[in-house]
């Protein structure tokens, strides 16, 4: 059984992984917004119906998000726990670096870029994207405008932003990628 700080934990990190307000969710739940965020503060306990009330909203079963409520926090993530994501493009190999967290808003994921290889806007389909050239060179072309990028250097990329990141030199290239 899950304490109640792994509930109001859990449900915030859910809740914000639906891209939704506390005002929104206690409206759709007909809740107040001050008891939806004592619950996620952990400051007091929904009942069974009020969080499956909650849980109706953010479209999650209750059988569903007690599945691991016996097992810790995962924050330790060895090399050989990397999983490669379903991607299918030539020369590119994207793994995620934290896999199996639940309602996470980051995902970390290493892009390893054969000589020539490229991805696109396409390719990585988030809301914001941090990046950071691990080792290697990459050309990254925003907005119609190519910039060189070595090792050490970052990029960030807002929503909707067009771009497309190419290894033009003769190594690989890895870049580590924190998308939102």
């Amino acid at each position: 059984m899950a304490n109640k700080m792994e509930i109001g934990r859990k449900l915030r990190r859910l809740r914000k992984s639906r891209s939704l307000t506390l005002e929104e969710v206690a409206q759709r739940a007909n809740l107040t917004k001050g008891f939806l965020s004592q619950i996620e503060r952990d400051k007091t306990s929904p009942s069974v119906a009020a969080l499956k009330q909650i849980l109706d909203v953010l479209g999650e079963d209750l059988s569903t998000f007690f599945q691991d409520a016996g097992e810790p926090e995962k924050n330790v993530f060895r090399v050989e726990e990397r999983v490669p994501l379903d991607e299918e493009i030539p020369g590119v190999l994207m793994e995620s670096l934290a896999p199996d967290i639940q309602y996470r808003e980051m995902d970390p994921i290493l892009i390893t870029l054969e000589k020539g290889a490229k991805i696109t806007d396409d390719d990585l389909d988030e809301e914001e994207t941090f990046g950071f050239i691990l080792d290697g060179e990459a050309w990254i072309t925003i907005e119609g405008e190519t910039y060189r990028l070595k090792k050490g250097d970052t990029f960030y990329l807002f929503p909707e932003t067009e771009f497309t990141i190419e290894n033009k030199g003769k190594d690989q290239a890895r870049i580590v990628v924190v998308a939102y």
